[in-house]
């Protein structure tokens, strides 16, 4: 189901709990809410309003994924870039690695099965920015 996007900074600044695998329609209303934003590239559960470790996004070849509980373990190569969100006006000035490392977990069969993958460029930003979400960080 498509939700509407929280900009209130109380919410998006709190940490999200550990998702589990009975948050299986969270990830659909993510998928279906970043599927009805024209040019959206990343989601996270808190941005929907729920604070749960939850996030989609698509791939450099517009390609959607979730991910349940995502952290990042190793990153390279950190560049300062302009970025933006779609849960705030202004753009923000960060550093984002341009080479990173994510463990997480992916919902097979009604379980949580942990992965992990390495990404770099477009797709490294997003996840740390994903992350910086989950984590409460407002950017």
């Amino acid at each position: 189901m498509i939700k509407e996007l929280v900009t209130d900074e109380a919410l998006l600044s709190t940490p999200c709990e550990a998702a589990t695998a009975d948050d299986a329609e969270l990830a659909q209303d993510l998928l279906d809410t970043l599927e009805s934003i024209e040019d959206g590239a990343c989601l996270a559960a808190n941005q929907i309003g729920v604070a749960k470790a939850v996030i989609a996004y698509r791939d450099d070849k517009d390609r959607m994924h979730v991910m349940f509980n995502p952290t990042m373990k190793r990153a390279l190569r950190p560049v300062r870039m302009e970025e933006g969100c779609l849960t705030r006006e202004e753009t923000s000035k960060v550093t984002r690695f341009d080479q990173a490392t994510f463990h997480y977990q992916e919902l097979v069969d009604g379980a949580l099965i942990p992965r992990k993958k390495e990404c770099r460029g477009w797709t490294a930003q997003i996840l740390q920015h994903m992350i910086d979400h989950c984590n409460g960080k407002l950017v």
